[in-house]
């Protein structure tokens, strides 16, 4: 008999692709063809109808790299055709073995009614159900002729990625344009035998339900006529019947599936490219849903429903529609699927504000979901902004891409650094792409980790990126799927249904505490280092541009600009999604992000030095603004005062070369190489630099990862290491600073290290003019600490990583994440080390051999060189700005992290700016002061505790108070929690370890 079976399976696959596949449409004629290329960027809808096409022909080839083609097809249905279904097949040049990351094409009718997109699995447009012969036929098609970047040799360098560079060679060939008669017994025929083909593969050998399959299938397989498949196809139907009405067992595990279709803001693709996109795929869904009574499609990305509202308002009428109808579902409630380790803490809680808010201003919808499925890990703070957010669940997929260890669970209780936990599920699937192929299906019922105490799963069900969304023939698999014995069970239902069928069977859920870390795409914490310093220095001017609008709106008639500043942040957020930040997309997305960085930069210094301006009055003295939340040098947080008069701090020449810093509270010797030799801490008497060691030590890796350029980092890479110890100069500088050049390779290190006067702090200024390839560069500060786990900054307080690595987790975190700072301690002494603009970092600790002493060694990753999918990532001048802080507790840490990425502000004037807001522990850290979002007036103060402990403040108002309320991070007010007792404009606030408060002031 298992002979009797392989043979079922071959004849099964030979018979398919040979006869009854091709008698889905066993008539065509084919339609006449016109093109019409657009000369540049793409044109208006009602343009490209309106222009005169040339004709041409299928086997012609089309469209220059990025370029747009208008095809106009017509024709005229037969008349013997009367009775039958009509489709027209349009190929544009597909390749089916890739659902995405090729061409395109959206068809409109005539009028510029948008009818459905062309992808290539989805190929066709209805015609007619019944025809009545001699239909004319007119169909206008905006074909896309997007490169495949992507391909079977993914990691190749290529110029297509960008249109300054791609060419004009045209990249695809008319396949097919016809007019076909669609035979749906033919085509429900393949889906049966598929499904079944499918299921027969995934049983047991012995099982008596696959020895039911293969005789059904064979049975039908032998009713099936080959010369005549269109004739005998409801007889093979007729032998499935049976074996296909057997439900399954009812301790199946059960599927969510959830329409679907993963679309990157930006990638393979440009920003405006993906606006198109989206357009192609919500046309598809729509026109399914209003064939399909069952189905239900989800969409994220509120940033990507704007783009239809703005963009493409004929498609935008029919999504209201079905959002309306209870079919097309807002998800996520985040602008963008953004990258959630980089992203600082206000951002990250307005990627929710500004999401929530889309889909509550459109539709009145409240998500309780984030939907994250292809992020590259999750920051330990999310749980909390989740939360404040108004929100209660989490969807993601990609921890499954995992290289060393297995997530254990695939539904569980997500525990941030505060104690908020969040209910996550991971769809055991494996994909958010899926296909309804039974082999997925069996793969998420075996796969399924929570089995025997929970049996829900959800399948994100449709081809992304391109692909064109859920298809006809997901849908009429997961019909026969519902209830079939052998085989998980599947619905149709929203994130929502499922999320609380599974949080109700699932009560007792596990916990997973700390970061959803993912081993693999590490890498993507220093790629296009141009961009991430765009991301972080838009975070802080935003800071400031709010702070001083609000202040000077609150103490004069300075016109606070919502509307700038709302339009300023959604770029940032747009910016944020998990491909951009991350520095994995085309060479043509990150030269867009840095001009665009640039516009924003300078759009945002203008309001701060308006606001400050008006803050500051008439007058000739100089002012400094002070926008940390910490005091700074006599200037409170968030005020201006004059400059005090600073401290000294001097250089002197060292023995044996090179120069001493001294400033009475650190002395640092700088050796005749340009490194740092000792980091003195005068003030506890204790040495920073390790015995022997040389810290600010620049060191490069080959880098050439086993896949995914731009992605990963393998660990491989520390196998070879050359340190940078040859400077071609080591000179004073200006004040106490020593300036540093080294040449390496086609490239050139320049740095100036300074310690200022009072501070505790030795300043790195780092410019390398980088043209290498396939390198990475560090920058090494070995230390003499003996710590098990150091910490880094992460939104709203520090999550503690491991500097060993005993088991497979922690070597499996060989780069991980900060924010402004690493910090790392003994009992009472610690080291901080902060930056401006890094994110990737490595630490490691070794045991010295002359004293057994331990070195523990922090690196900051500055710069990569991959070549795919940009072959010139980060080619020129990069500047870095870091700093040593020996003597740091976890506080110093937090202060020097917000000094080295908010500068102090000189501005002429003759007033003094008391704060709007003061805290009275720094513990207690301001993160937004701001007014609200509606235009009230109000005030909206965001703060957290930021050292890990209790913390006790008051907070008090630079104005009249009428009134306080705490709210969620939309600026609601929070049901049951009271607000606190407001007495002389402050209120008393009592916190618990990073606990997250938002503060609404009405003004009296």
């Amino acid at each position: 008999m298992h002979d009797d079976r392989t043979l079922v399976e071959a004849r099964l696959k030979r018979v398919l692709d040979e006869r009854i596949r091709p008698a889905v449409y066993p008539a065509s004629v084919p339609l006449d063809v016109a093109v019409w290329n657009a000369p540049g960027e793409p044109v208006p809808v009602a343009e490209g109808l309106a222009a005169e096409p040339s004709p041409t022909a299928v086997g012609e080839k089309w469209g220059a790299p990025w370029g747009t083609s208008w095809f106009r097809v017509t024709g005229t249905v037969p008349r013997e055709w009367a009775g039958r279904t009509v489709e027209a097949v349009l190929d544009l040049g597909f390749d089916e073995n890739m659902p995405g990351f090729q061409c395109e094409g959206l068809v409109y009718r005539p009028d510029g009614t948008p009818v459905k997109g062309l992808n290539p699995r989805n190929q066709w447009v209805r015609i007619a159900a019944p025809a009545e012969g001699g239909e004319e036929v007119r169909l206008h098609i905006e074909a896309a002729s997007n490169p495949v970047i992507l391909d079977y040799h993914p990691f190749l360098p290529t110029q297509l990625g960008d249109k300054e560079t791609a060419g004009s060679e045209p990249q695809y060939k008319l396949e097919r344009m016809d007019l076909a008669v669609f035979d749906e017994t033919v085509w429900q025929l393949v889906i049966d035998l598929e499904v079944l083909g499918e299921l027969m593969q995934e049983l047991p050998q012995d099982s008596g339900r696959r020895y039911d399959i293969v005789r059904a299938v064979g049975r039908a397989l032998d009713a099936v006529d080959l010369q005549d498949v269109n004739g005998s196809a409801a007889a093979a139907r007729a032998e499935l019947e049976k074996v296909l009405a057997t439900p399954a067992e009812p301790s199946a595990h059960r599927i969510s599936a959830v329409g679907h279709a993963h679309i990157d803001s930006a990638w393979l693709w440009p920003l405006r490219e993906t606006v198109r996109k989206v357009a192609r795929t919500t046309s598809n869904m729509t026109a399914l849903i209003e064939d399909e009574p069952d189905f239900v499609f989800a969409m994220s990305q509120a940033q990507q429903w704007a783009w239809i509202k703005e963009h493409r308002p004929e498609v935008w009428a029919k999504v209201k529609k079905a959002v309306a109808d209870g079919r097309f579902v807002p998800a996520g409630g985040m602008w963008v699927e953004s990258d959630t380790n980089m992203p600082g803490s206000e951002a990250m809680a307005r990627q929710f504000v500004h999401g929530k808010r889309f889909f509550l201003d459109e539709f009145g919808v409240e998500n309780d979901e984030a939907w994250l499925p292809d992020t590259f890990g999750f920051a330990a703070g999310l749980p909390q902004i989740i939360k404040a957010a108004g929100s209660k669940w989490l969807l993601t997929q990609k921890i499954s891409w995992s290289q060393t260890n297995r997530f254990p669970h695939h539904t569980f209780n997500w525990e941030g650094i505060d104690g908020t936990r969040i209910f996550t599920h991971f769809p055991p699937v494996d994909t958010y792409n899926c296909s309804m192929k039974g082999s997925e299906i069996a793969h998420a019922a075996k796969n399924f980790k929570d089995k025997g105490v929970a049996r829900h799963s959800l399948a994100p069900t449709g081809w992304g990126d391109g692909g064109g969304g859920t298809t006809r023939e997901m849908i009429a698999k997961a019909a026969r799927l519902r209830d079939l014995e052998g085989s998980a069970t599947v619905e149709w239902e929203t994130p929502a249904d499922f999320f609380e069928k599974a949080e109700a069977e699932y009560p007792n859920a596990p916990v997973w505490v700390g970061e959803l870390y993912l081993e693999l795409h590490r890498a993507t914490l220093t790629s296009q280092a141009g961009t991430k310093q765009g991301n972080r220095r838009s975070e802080h001017l935003l800071r400031e541009a709010e702070l001083w609008a609000a202040t000077a709106a609150v103490r004069g008639d300075f016109a606070y600009p919502y509307e700038q500043l709302d339009r300023i942040w959604k770029t940032v957020l747009l910016h944020q999604f998990h491909d951009i930040l991350p520095g994995s997309s085309i060479a043509w997305v990150h030269r867009e992000a840095r001009a665009t960085y640039a516009a924003l930069a300078q759009e945002l210094n203008g309001i701060i030095d308006a606001a400050q301006r008006a803050l500051a009055g008439e007058g000739t003295g100089a002012l400094v603004f002070n926008s940390t939340p910490h005091s700074r040098a006599g200037v409170p947080a968030g005020g201006a005062r004059p400059a005090a008069v600073d401290a000294q701090a001097a250089i002197a020449s060292r023995a044996g070369g090179g120069y001493i810093l001294d400033n009475g509270l650190l002395r640092v010797e700088i050796d005749g190489r340009g490194l740092v030799v000792s980091a003195y801490d005068l003030v506890a008497d204790r040495e920073t630099v390790a015995p022997g060691r040389a810290a600010n030590l620049p060191q490069i890796h080959a880098d050439f990862p086993n896949m995914w350029d731009a992605w990963d980092v393998d660990e491989f890479y520390r196998n070879t290491v050359t340190d940078l110890v040859e400077a071609d100069e080591v000179t004073a500088g200006e004040g106490a600073s020593v300036r540093i050049v080294r040449t390496f390779g086609d490239s050139r290190l320049t740095q100036v290290l300074t310690l200022a006067p009072g501070d505790r702090r030795l300043d790195i200024d780092t410019e390398v003019d980088w043209h290498e390839t396939e390198k990475f560069l560090k920058l090494a500060f070995p230390l003499d600490i003996h710590a098990e786990r150091y910490a880094s900054e992460t939104q709203y307080g520090h999550f503690y990583r491991a500097t060993h690595t005993n088991t497979s987790w922690e070597a499996a975190k060989f780069e991980a994440c900060n924010h402004r700072f690493v910090h790392i301690e003994e009992p009472g002494w610690g080291v901080a080390l902060v930056n401006d603009s890094t994110y990737g970092h490595d630490v490691t600790r070794t045991v010295r051999a002359e004293d057994s002493g331990t070195t523990t060694t922090v690196r900051v990753s500055l710069l990569r060189a991959p070549r795919f999918p940009d072959p010139e990532t980060d080619q020129g001048v990069h500047r870095f700005r870091h700093a040593l802080v020996p003597g740091a507790a976890i506080g110093d840490a937090v202060r020097e992290g917000y000094r080295v990425n908010l500068p102090e502000r000189t501005i002429t004037g003759g007033a003094e700016v008391a704060p709007l807001v003061t805290v009275d522990n720094d513990a207690v850290v301001v993160t937004a002061v701001k007014l609200a979002d509606d235009g009230s007036g109000d005030v909206v103060v965001r703060f957290h505790e930021a050292h890990g402990g209790r913390a006790k403040a008051t907070l008090a108002t630079g104005f009249a108070a009428g009134s306080v309320a705490v709210t969620d991070l939309l600026e609601r007010p929070l049901d049951g929690v009271p607000a606190p007792e407001l007495a002389d404009d402050a209120v008393a606030v009592t916190l618990r370890p990073f606990e997250l408060v938002t503060l609404r002031f009405t003004r009296g």
